[in-house]
């Protein structure tokens, strides 16, 4: 599959699209999914250009992961959760509707069902409100 420079992960990168981002460095951008499973629903992205985790360089794939890391303790900080999902799904078949590599961080709660994947869009008051917890909770946890 050729990487689409057109989709909306591509012109969020470029600041062509707006997002709630919640972290950046030099290499990813993590914020707020539109269409939340849960509160706290986040997107990590690597800035490299690939569709999939096939088509990455695999030296993007550790600052991808650090940041999966690091944006998962905020997230878990910021929206306490019995658990933490982490997935990254590759291709229409797995549930992928974005084509450019992405990875969920999704807060879950025992016995609270999830939404499914892509399917209600999200106030943007809530999701201004939760990303300015996420960054909070990310300051402290990095001592800032």
């Amino acid at each position: 599959m050729a990487y689409d420079n057109d989709n909306i992960f591509a012109k969020i990168l470029r600041g062509d699209a707006p997002a709630h981002t919640v972290y950046e460095d030099d290499h990813t951008l993590a914020f707020l999914d539109v269409m939340p499973q849960a509160d706290g629903h986040t997107l990590v992205l690597p800035k490299t250009p690939a569709a999939n985790i096939f088509d990455i360089d695999p030296g993007a794939l550790g600052p991808l992961m650090c940041t999966v890391q690091t944006v998962a303790r905020g997230v878990r900080e910021a929206f306490p959760a019995d658990g933490i999902r982490i997935s990254q799904l590759n291709g229409p078949a797995a549930g992928q509707t974005v084509f450019h590599l992405h990875v969920h961080i999704i807060p879950c709660l025992e016995g609270r069902p999830r939404t499914p994947h892509a399917t209600n869009m999200a106030d943007p008051s809530v999701l201004a409100e939760h990303a300015e917890q996420l960054r909070a909770a990310l300051d402290r946890l990095s001592g800032a």
